[in-house]
């Protein structure tokens, strides 16, 4: 008989795996079309998934109980998950290998742990700083690495990691404070109708053709199925059987599934000091979960 546990630990494994092909399909799409054409189709179809999941599950039915205050939140953390989405397309579109991109998310958790102290005054344990010391070391490992232009710093693209890992961990703090009792489907319907709005406005502001080519739909329309549903599907599930903290280790291997996706249909690598920097994120992330696991263990022996 599979455990609570295992169930999912199982379910956080298919969660990752689902979430790597947003990296490999959307970068297919988006070395085709504009970010704005992209926008239009990835967020469309986003929209339908979700709301085919929204009534299947019967999610419609707490709409009532929402109140002024939870519907100011969900606008509030849409427009923060919309400018870091924004920008994670835009590092997809510009960093050469998604791979890359995959590596540098893992920062996410150093903002979500900063703000936290800064703003909500949490703390935090060795185990959490050694795991953001390792994390911002690969993360500078790898933007450092590659650089051909004298004049730059870091790798192109690099800089709008950093700028949506801001955005989402605000998102979360507000998520935190204001719209603890509200359905996760909501945040997402909300999140992905005002990209789909921004996307349409800058298409037709561009003056760009509506429909794009036939292979860029395709692309778009498995990799919305299989990432930004299927995969925040199973990952609500995952966390349905194990803490946050177990499923975000379990999930940092999605890096290494990018990793596969990439080199099937790119037929690139990283750099060998790319993919090193990206060991260091994926166990600096491990850390920092395991710190916040021990954390929350502690807690409830205390109020045992």
């Amino acid at each position: 008989m599979i455990t609570k546990n295992t169930r999912g630990i199982l379910f956080a494994i298919g969660a990752a795996l689902s979430i790597s092909n947003v990296y490999v399909f959307s970068k297919l799409a988006l070395n085709q079309i504009h970010l704005a054409q992209f926008g239009v189709y990835w967020f469309g179809f986003g929209i339908i998934w979700n709301l085919i999941y929204f009534f299947s599950f019967g999610k419609y039915k707490t709409f009532t109980t929402l109140t002024r205050a939870n519907i100011r939140g969900l606008f509030i953390i849409s427009v923060l998950e919309m400018f870091g989405t924004i920008f994670f397309f835009m590092a997809i579109k510009i960093v050469e290998n998604p791979t890359v991109v995959s590596f540098l998310v893992n920062i996410n958790p150093i903002f979500v742990v900063v703000l936290g102290i800064l703003i909500l005054k949490e703390r935090f344990n060795t185990i959490e700083f050694l795991g953001m010391a390792i994390t911002l070391a690969g993360a500078v490992i790898i933007s450092m690495v590659g650089v051909t232009d004298a004049g730059s710093f870091f790798v192109d693209g690099a800089q709008y990691v950093v700028f949506s890992a801001v955005f989402y961990s605000l998102s979360i703090l507000v998520a935190k404070n204001q719209i603890k009792s509200v359905d996760a489907s909501y945040l997402a319907i909300s999140r992905i109708t005002l990209l789909f709005i921004v996307s349409l406005i800058s298409l037709i502001f561009l003056g760009l053709p509506l429909i794009p080519s036939a292979s860029s739909l395709i692309n778009i329309g498995i990799g919305s199925v299989l990432g930004p549903f299927l995969g925040t599907v199973l990952g609500y599930m995952a966390l349905k059987h194990i803490e946050m903290s177990k499923a975000t280790m379990v999930r940092s291997v999605r890096s290494l599934f990018v990793l596969t996706g990439a080199y099937l249909y790119f037929g690139t690598l990283p750099s060998n000091w790319q993919i090193i920097g990206g060991v260091f994120t994926m166990i600096g992330v491990i850390m920092i979960s395991f710190g916040k696991l021990k954390i929350l263990q502690k807690r409830q022996n205390v109020n045992l």
